[in-house]
Parts: C-alpha cells; structure tokens; sequence
C-alpha cells in the first residue's frame, strides 16, 4: 500500500507527486495518457506557439515603417502545426517529467488508461492491477464542454484544431473568455474571417469592465465582427463546405455562415470512469466539491487543480497540489487561502490582470484609480505599440495595491510587477519609488503609481499645480523632492 495514490499526471498531479515525495511519503502516480496533461500536450503550449506565429505576421505587417523590405508571409498552416507538436515534444523533452519522478522514488503508471475506484482505499487499472493507497489527491483536471444541440458534432473544440489539415477561410468562435478570444485573436491575424459568440452582454466578461472595452475595440479593427448577447445555439448544419449555424440575436433568429466552427464554452471536470461513487465520493454540477483543505467530501481523499471547479489554470493548480499533498502527509495544517494569481491572456494586444476589478474593489473599499495609456510610453512609441494601458486600483485608506489591469504589448509580463507587490504588501508610495528601466513597457506601472501618489496628497504639490488638472510626467521623472 502507498501512503499516497496521485490520480492525473499534469501540473497539478506531477507537483502534488512530487510534493507529497518530498516530504517522505511513498507514492504513486497514475496518468490515464502521456504525462504533462492538457497544458502541455494541447493546451497552453501548443495554443501559445500559434500565438508566437500570429505576433510574427503581425510584426512583418511594420516592416517597411523600419526600412525592410522583405515580403509579407504567408502562413502554411500544416507547417505550423507540425511546429506546435515539435515545441510540445521539445517541453517534454525538457522536462523529462517521466524520469523525473522515478528518480525522486516515485512509482509512476503512465499511459496506462483510465484509473478507477473498486473501494474508498484501492484503484484498479484497466489491466487488472489494483494499487492500494492510504490517502489519495486526485488531479484529474478537465476538459472542453461539449454542448448537445442538433448538430453539435460537427463543431470543433480547442484540442481538435491540431487535427485540421488547412486554414479554414472563416471560423465562428463561441464563447468569448480566455480561450475563444485567444483563438478568435490568432485565427484573424492568420488571415481568417472571424465571428465571436457570446451569451453575456460583452467579452471577457469576469475581466475588469476596460479590458473588456479595450480588446472589444481592437478585434473590431483586426475585422472581428462581435455578437454579445446570444441566445444559445439551436442548431448547426453542414451544407457542402460550409457550416450554417442558428441562433438568437437581439430577439431575432439569425444564422451565420463559415468554414469551421469552435467551441470555447466551458472546462467540466473529467469525472467520467473515475468510479467515484465506489469511494464515496461526492460531485457538484461537474466538478469535485473540496473543503478549505482540499479535502473531498471523503476526508483521505484530497482533489486539486481544474478538478475543482475553483480557477482552470496552471499556476493555480500547482498552488493547490502543494496544498493537497501537505494536508496529505503532514495533517491538516494548511488552509486553502485566496492567492493572488496573475491572469491574462495571448491575443492581439495581450491582456493580463490580478486582483480585484474595479468594480469589486469599489464595493469593499474607497479607492483611488489611475489608467496610463500605453501612448505616454516612449517605449511604446519607439515599437509601434501605442495600444493599450496600464489601470492600478489603490486603497485609499491603507494606500496598498487591490487590482490591477493591463492591455497592451508584453501585459502579461507587466502584471507580474504588481503581483509582486501584492504579494508583498507593497504600498504605492513604495511602488512610486522603484527606479524601472528606461525605455520599457514595464515602465507604466511606475507612471500610474506616481499618479496616485499625486492624488492621495503623498506628494507635496502647490494649489496652482492641482488647478491646471491631470498631468501626465515624463516616465524618467522622478516623483519625489530632491
């Protein structure tokens, strides 16, 4: 019997291992397929090589305004996969997730099929090997929803798009979070006439209110046409090559005509096969209910990651692996708190964000907000990349970071400044001081501080100064006294 059964091999499962190993337990690991799970073999990894191809088409488009005259490209789409399944080996090849674990101790099953429960203590493989194990953590993550609906077959989700053979000339993407647009995003830089769906009344709809806005009227200038507010799907028909899909619109039936069509409407949990029900196991609406120490609803049986149902991403997931496997082994020593985790997504311009949107911020706590344009950067300015901007949320009473957003060129990487401070309990002033390099985009974090400061009266600044009303300093200007 191991002390610890790890159930799904991706980041969550592989940490939870690795973790629970560390500490002294014996355990084992069982993954249905190759290890590495959705993120690295046809999630994140892959969709961000498409991503990396549709900035260089992007990039190409400024050629001539820097004196180079080489040819636009033109994208060869078979290539491009193949590129994507080259970068996916070259990960697995770097991490060697596989050798690895055995050398940690870690008896690892991998490829092996679906794992399922007989009783609350033991899992038997389809090979008819039954592993015992004292506690369990269970890191099965999910999978795309797949919507029933006349037709549904025909629609193609985001793992299906590395099995097309060519470009499609035009895709309707339906769901507008951060899979869809991504998607909506790479397939019009490559060339596509894309349609966006959604069912709330904007995209991005759990971002802050200006990411939304921001990226809503970039895809209208890249020629995404955007319908919010949908109805659910009636039906889709195939007619030829083309695909003619019915809906609601405003009150009106409507249908839209394309090549393909991708669904980015969910992440549901991969509950099927488990045999829960044999261990007792309880489910809500498609995922595994956890408590504050990532227990089931059985308490030797721990869950992590997508499974749950709480946040479908990487950097969460290894959070609550960690989490899992020390309550695990050591007892129930450490409660599952909100973290702050930077977010975002791959589009055309990028977008990232943590902590509270404005909104929310506004109805915990009086708040002071600045939003810098990417335009007063002379970073931006000397790329070409004005589009954008960087949106702090301060409280006013303890002047310590609650959110903050980002669009423009590398807002993924900027986020991370403030979550830094976040994390750190940093306050603006202290933000204010920090000496960023010159030029950077990065550099709009310290601009949107400074403002604050001025704002909050940190700074000592005349009457006549405030009278002529909001500036925007030079990026190298420092904000304090000599």
């Amino acid at each position: 019997m191991y002390d610890i059964v790890v159930i799904g091999g991706g980041p969550a499962g592989v940490t939870a291992a690795l973790r629970a190993r560390e500490l002294g337990a014996s355990v084992a690991l069982v993954e249905r397929g190759r290890l590495g799970g959705t993120c690295t073999n046809d999630g994140c990894v892959p969709t961000r090589a498409l991503a990396k191809a549709a900035r260089l088409v992007r990039d190409s488009q400024q050629f001539s305004e820097y004196g180079l005259t080489p040819e636009l490209p033109q994208v060869d789409f078979a290539r491009l996969l193949a590129r994507t399944q080259q970068i996916v080996y070259t990960i697995h090849e770097k991490k060697q997730l596989y050798q690895t674990m055995v050398n940690a101790g870690i008896a690892v099953f991998s490829d092996v099929g679906q794992a399922a429960f007989r009783d609350e203590h033991s899992v038997q493989l389809p090979n008819g090997e039954i592993l015992r194990g004292e506690k369990f953590i269970l890191c099965v993550g999910g999978q795309p929803r797949r919507l029933d609906f006349p037709g549904s077959g025909y629609a193609l989700t985001h793992q299906d798009i590395w099995s097309l053979k060519t470009l499609p000339r035009s895709v309707i993407v339906v769901g507008a979070a951060a899979t869809g647009c991504q998607l909506a995003s790479i397939f019009a830089a490559f060339g596509s006439q894309v349609t966006l769906l959604e069912t709330a009344e904007r995209i991005l709809p759990q971002e802050d209110i200006s990411v939304s806005l921001a990226l809503q009227r970039a895809f209208h200038k890249r020629g995404i046409q955007i319908l919010t507010g949908i109805a659910p799907i009636e039906r889709l028909e195939r007619r030829e090559k083309q695909m003619l899909l019915f809906t609601q619109h405003s009150g009106e039936s409507t249908h839209l005509e394309s090549e393909a069509v991708v669904l980015a409407v969910g992440w549901p949990g991969n509950l099927q096969g488990l045999g829960l029900e044999a261990a007792g196991v309880a489910t809500r609406q498609g995922y595994i209910p956890v408590d504050d120490y990532l227990r089931t609803t059985v308490p030797h049986i721990f869950a992590a990651g997508d499974i749950t149902g709480r946040m479908g991403l990487v950097q969460r997931a290894g959070y609550d692996a960690r989490i899992a496997a020390e309550n695990a082994v050591l007892g129930l020593q450490h409660p599952y708190r909100h973290q702050i985790v930077p977010h975002g997504g791959f589009t055309d311009p990028e977008y990232g964000s943590v902590g509270l949107t404005e909104e929310q911020a506004r109805k915990q706590d009086e708040v002071v907000i600045a939003q810098v344009p990417f335009a007063n950067l002379d970073r931006a300015v000397i790329d070409g990349r004005t589009e954008g901007f960087c949106k702090l949320i301060v409280s006013f009473r303890n002047h310590r970071f609650l959110g903050a957003h980002v669009v423009g060129e590398d807002a993924l990487e900027i986020i991370h400044i403030v979550a830094t401070g976040m994390a750190a309990g940093m306050r603006v002033e202290q933000m204010a001081e920090l000496e960023l390099a010159y030029p950077t985009y990065c550099a709009s974090v310290g601009l949107a501080a400074r403002q604050i400061v001025r704002e909050l009266g940190i700074l000592p600044i005349s009457p006549e100064w405030r009278s002529i009303g909001r500036q925007y300093p030079p990026e190298w200007e420092s904000p304090w006294p000599p």
